[in-house]
């Protein structure tokens, strides 16, 4: 198989993959109390420009939970101060930033800081024009879609589209035999060209 046609097999599946799976979240997030349902795919992003790799899904999904928390703090930080609104903003933000990339750096085994920092983002984008007494229950709503990205719609698209391209290149037992380690990318590589 040449060089077009694997591309064209993976661009196919992974469009299935997306078309198929996110929308059951979509759907089924609303009944179950999830509000901020659509956060689930910019955290599966950041699992996808992170290469797929399934071993970091842990502390990248402790990372958004982290994220999701500061965010809150931040909120809860900056409606307490009675300062001027641009101060308590970039206060907040400069503290609260520089702690986390020190914090997550330091447990990097464990965190994976650029999702706590993504995840603080999402967090401050959806709480950050609340008052504390308004947010409910939004920090377990988002924190739920965050899971939901990373391992539904992240680790879940990518054995899925795993499982078409190995389908789809199995002239036999070839497929069987591809993608039992390592990254979706060289999974999927290696089953189309057997």
């Amino acid at each position: 198989m040449d060089e077009k046609q694997r591309k064209t097999i993976n661009m196919l599946t992974l469009a299935f993959g997306i078309a198929f799976m996110p929308p059951i979240w979509a759907v089924l997030a609303p009944f179950i109390g999830v509000g901020t349902g659509a956060v689930a795919l910019i955290c599966a992003g950041l699992f996808v420009a992170n290469g797929n790799r399934r071993q970091d899904s842990v502390k990248i999904s402790i990372g958004f939970l982290l994220g999701d928390l500061w965010a809150y703090i931040a909120v809860w930080v900056m409606e307490t101060l009675q300062w001027n609104p641009n101060v308590e903003l970039y206060a907040t933000l400069f503290v609260m930033g520089g702690l986390a990339v020190i914090i997550g750096e330091t447990f990097s085994r464990m965190i994976f800081t650029p999702s706590w920092l993504c995840g603080w983002a999402i967090g401050l984008t959806i709480m950050g024009p609340m008052k504390v007494n308004e947010i409910g229950t939004l920090p377990i709503q988002i924190g739920v879609a965050m899971l939901v990205g990373v391992i539904y719609v992240g680790v879940g698209v990518d054995a899925f589209q795993g499982m078409l391209v190995r389908r789809l290149a199995r002239g036999g037992a070839a497929g069987n035999a591809a993608g039992q380690t390592g990254g979706a990318d060289g999974r999927r590589e290696e089953a189309l060209e057997k």
